[in-house]
C-alpha cells in the first residue's frame, strides 16, 4: 500500500460519524440498497442496519452480513432489533415518511445522535417500526409526485445532516474511539492479515504512521 493510500484511509476514518446511522425497513430493491450504502459512506456513516433476510441482502448488494467495503452492514430479521438498540443508546429515530404528521427534514437537529429510518419502496414504514419513531420527516415536493425514490430521499436528508455537522465542527476532529479507529485502520489497510488474525483469533499488530507492522518479527512468528 502506498503512503498516499494509507493517508487517505486515515483521513476518512477521522471524518467518520459514529452517532449517525441509517436503518432500512425492508427496502428490497438492489439498486436502492447499494445507493443507500454508497451515500452513507459519502457522508461519513460507519454502520447501516437492514431489516431484510441476509440471503436477499447478499443477492442485492453482493455482500454477506458484515463489512460492505467501507461501511459495516448489519442485517436483521426484525426491524425492532436495531431500533430497540439505538433507542436505548439515546438515538433519535427520524423516519422519512409521507404519512401522518410530518415536519420538514431541515427542522431536525442532526447534530444529535440520529438514526434515519427508511421504509420499503411500496409499503413505507412498517407497523413494527412505527412505535420507535420520534419524528416523521418529509422532503417537500414542488411537483405532482408524492415523494422521492427512497435512495434519493436518503441522499437529500443525509446531505442536510452533513451540512449541520460540518457547521458544528463535527468533521474537524476525530470522533471515533481509539479502539475502533485502530481496528478499522488495520482491516482497511491490511485486509488479508486482518482475515488471518480473525481466523486464528489473534490481536491485530500495531501499525506505524506508514501503515506497516511495527514489530518486524511479527510475520515470521506467525509464518504469514
Amino acid at each position: 500500500m502506498t503512503a498516499e493510500r494509507f493517508a487517505r484511509l486515515v483521513e476518512v476514518l477521522n471524518l467518520r460519524q459514529p452517532d449517525l446511522t441509517v436503518v432500512s425497513d425492508s427496502v428490497q430493491k438492489g439498486q436502492n440498497l447499494s445507493a443507500i450504502v454508497r451515500t452513507c459512506d459519502a457522508v461519513g456513516i460507519m454502520d447501516v442496519h437492514s431489516a431484510l433476510d441476509e440471503a436477499t441482502f447478499r443477492a442485492h448488494t453482493g455482500t454477506t452480513m458484515g463489512t460492505h467495503k467501507w461501511v459495516e452492514t448489519h442485517v436483521y430479521q426484525d426491524v425492532s432489533e436495531p431500533l430497540t438498540k439505538l433507542h436505548n443508546e439515546g438515538y433519535q429515530i427520524v423516519a422519512a415518511d409521507t404519512a401522518g404528521s410530518t415536519v420538514d427534514y431541515r427542522e431536525i437537529d442532526f447534530t444529535q445522535p440520529t438514526a434515519l429510518l427508511l421504509g420499503a419502496e411500496k409499503y413505507g414504514i412498517s407497523d413494527t417500526a412505527s412505535p420507535f419513531i420520534d419524528k416523521r420527516i418529509t422532503v417537500p415536493m414542488l411537483g405532482m409526485v408524492e415523494s422521492f425514490n427512497v435512495s434519493v430521499a436518503c441522499a437529500i436528508i443525509l446531505a442536510e445532516a452533513r451540512r449541520q455537522r460540518e457547521q458544528a465542527g463535527f468533521y474537524q476532529q476525530r470522533r471515533l474511539d481509539n479502539s475502533r479507529y485502530q481496528q478499522l485502520l488495520f482491516e482497511w489497510s491490511q485486509p488479508l492479515l486482518a482475515k488471518y488474525c480473525q481466523k486464528h483469533q489473534l490481536p491485530y499488530p500495531a501499525l506505524n504512521d506508514q501503515g506497516e507492522i511495527i514489530d518486524a518479527n511479527w510475520r515470521s512468528a506467525q509464518s504469514v
